[in-house]
């Protein structure tokens, strides 16, 4: 039979560990980074639909202009447009980061659920603030290290000067 102050006893209990003020702590930096991924999502859904709402009236002008017989600098312009918005599109990545930012919040958010529930892991942990702060650290991490990577593969595929 195991003493009960044997560590590997699995019916002894772990205490919590909570150092003065780490709840705080890890809650103030939760906020800031649902605050963070929350404001970016917005801005880049913005961006995104402002650029195809402008790309889909423009689409639909150049068969109008060239029926009522509008100048071919127009119809060329509305084209040129089209064109130009869907390279700042891809350029910038508008829908893409605006998807990472918002499932990076609601990563974010359903930790924050879970850790006031004690929900989950957190109601056996011996530490729910520091369970806390490991999760949303490496939320935080992945993200990061995939918008990493999607930088590092943009540059890969600049254009290359042409041998002539």
């Amino acid at each position: 039979m195991a003493h009960r102050d044997d560590p590997s006893d699995p019916s002894r209990r772990l205490e919590p560990v909570n150092l003065p003020g780490l709840e705080e702590q890890v809650q103030a930096r939760l906020a800031e980074e649902l605050g963070w991924y929350d404001a970016r999502a917005r801005e880049n859904q913005r961006w995104y639909r402002a650029i195809k709402v402008v790309q889909l009236v423009a689409a639909a002008l150049v068969p109008v202009m060239a029926g009522i017989g509008a100048s071919a600098w127009i119809t060329g312009g509305l084209g040129s447009l089209i064109v130009v918005l869907e390279g700042v599109q891809q350029l910038y990545q508008f829908q893409e980061h605006w998807i990472a930012y918002r499932t990076t919040w609601e990563g974010l958010r359903r930790e924050q659920h879970l850790y006031e529930a004690r929900g989950g892991d957190y109601a056996t942990a011996a530490s729910p603030p520091t369970l806390l702060a490991e999760r949303v650290e490496a939320l935080v991490a992945r993200e990061h290290a995939r918008w990493v990577s999607v930088q590092e593969a943009a540059a890969r595929v600049q254009v290359q000067p042409r041998d002539g």
